[in-house]
């Protein structure tokens, strides 16, 4: 009797210890796939990118018109920061902790999300960032990488695209530059041919992102129209 009732008590002990693992297991998971998944957050941090560019505009507007004056808040809201002193301060937005310089939409994969200054390890795990080149919407070479979660965020579809589909980056003038798509293939980690190529004077980018085993590097050139 002493040992039945023991079993059922181990029995029960392991059941509850189970539940508890694939509920901490779970919520775990779930943390993971909040953290690296931009979803809504991402978009509607481009979206306010581009809604106080258009702020920015307007009030330089009203500026050459002689109807504002400036006033810099001695707070800055949560997603802006201002940088320099005085008269020459200026407003820069960022998302979770670092600086947004653009913002990048794919229209083919579905993709609109912030571009951050520096394609640090930190940084791409919240959006894509810039790796190397001459900037956003100038002239040159400009390295846009973001990582491939396999789950449709970031660079995670780019093996989607093709030759002639559309990228659009607006940078932090509010200028939006069209891009097309003319080459994509997959290199070694080590191939960095790509980084300093030769653009003959005309306005490119190139994404870098992972393979979905994460052991080649896919690559994507798009010119500006």
């Amino acid at each position: 009797m002493f040992e039945s009732k023991y079993g059922k008590f181990i029995t029960a002990l392991l059941i509850l210890l189970i539940i508890l693992i694939i509920g901490v297991l779970g919520y775990l998971g779930y943390r993971v796939i909040k953290t690296l998944q931009p979803g809504d957050e991402g978009r509607q941090a481009a979206e306010r990118f581009e809604n106080q560019l258009n702020q920015n505009s307007k009030e330089e507007d009203n500026e050459q018109n002689g109807n504002y004056i400036d006033v810099v808040p001695d707070i800055a809201p949560e997603n802006e920061e201002y940088v320099g002193s005085g008269d020459a301060q200026t407003k820069t937005q960022t998302y979770k902790g670092f600086v947004m310089v653009g913002i990048i939409e794919i229209p083919k994969t579905n993709l609109k999300c912030p571009i951050l200054e520096r394609a640090s390890s930190d940084a791409i795990e919240v959006a894509v960032g810039i790796y190397a080149g001459s900037g956003l919407n100038k002239v040159g070479n400009t390295v846009i990488a973001g990582h491939n979660y396999r789950n449709g965020t970031f660079f995670s579809d780019n093996k989607k695209l093709l030759n002639g589909d559309k990228i659009y980056i607006t940078d932090t003038s509010g200028k939006k530059v069209t891009y097309t798509i003319y080459n994509i293939y997959t290199t070694t980690p080590e191939d960095l041919e790509y980084v300093n190529r030769d653009t003959k004077g005309k306005r490119e980018i190139s994404l870098t992102t992972c393979t979905d085993d994460t052991k080649s590097r896919i690559i994507v050139w798009a010119s500006a129209d």
